[in-house]
């Protein structure tokens, strides 16, 4: 089996669950992605279990330096607010992506790129640099208050409709709109620009990226949101 057909047989199974639960956000409540014990929940993109480089360490899941592959939702989501920590080793690079679509080179989605921006070369560029929308908008660094390295961070991604919104340690440090020109102009200039349905209001799994460098997640929680309402 392919990996796009293992994918679509975990939709297949969600897809109705999460509709059904995204109709109406007036009584949603934030539910947990991760237990705090296991990988319940989290496979690789093929379908197969997650290897040896993921496990769960005091709470948290842990990606060990080397590359294992990403770790993705098995439940699929719309439009949600996501909340999470997280902290990264000394000079690491990961993400999280959402609004993913699969494609025949793999997952792709939109990114909050999470960095040591001070000892990672992605560090230079301000659309790669943390809280970024990763290669396509710069987050607004006079609102970002990163912790130190080795401490957690607390994210969150608002996603509804065209409206995204990336937030840092309580403070919203972007806002961009799918629906703009501005947003179609940077996509026409992007890797992108290929993928005709990039961050389509539509279901997709939940990514934890590898890139190879050590990183920790925890408290990964989502609300599902109605797109139909402004968030706030």
């Amino acid at each position: 089996m392919s990996i796009r057909q293992r994918l679509a047989a975990v939709c297949v199974i969600t897809i109705a669950v999460t509709t059904l639960a995204a109709a109406d956000d007036s009584s949603s409540e934030l539910v947990p992605l991760f237990d705090g014990k296991t990988l319940d929940g989290w496979l690789l993109p093929n379908g197969k279990p997650p290897g040896n480089e993921w496990d769960v360490s005091d709470g948290a899941i842990h990606h060990r330096k080397g590359r294992g592959g990403h770790l993705i939702s098995e439940k699929q989501f719309t439009d949600f607010e996501l909340q999470f920590e997280w902290k990264i080793a000394h000079g690491g690079n990961s993400g999280v992506k959402y609004r993913t679509t699969m494609t025949p080179k793999g997952l792709y989605g939109c990114e909050y790129q999470l960095l040591d921006d001070p000892n990672h070369s992605n560090g230079k560029n301000p659309k790669t640099r943390l809280a970024a929308l990763y290669d396509l908008y710069a987050p607004d660094e006079g609102a970002k208050q990163p912790r130190p390295v080795g401490e957690f961070n607390e994210s969150r991604i608002v996603a509804r409709g065209s409206k995204l919104e990336h937030w840092l340690n309580g403070k919203k440090v972007l806002e961009v709109d799918t629906a703009s020109d501005d947003w179609k102009a940077r996509i026409a200039k992007s890797k992108f620009k290929t993928i005709g349905d990039f961050a389509a209001s539509k279901p997709g799994p939940i990514l934890l990226q590898d890139h190879g460098d050590e990183v920790w997640f925890r408290n990964i929680m989502i609300r599902p949101l109605a797109a139909s309402r402004t968030a706030e």
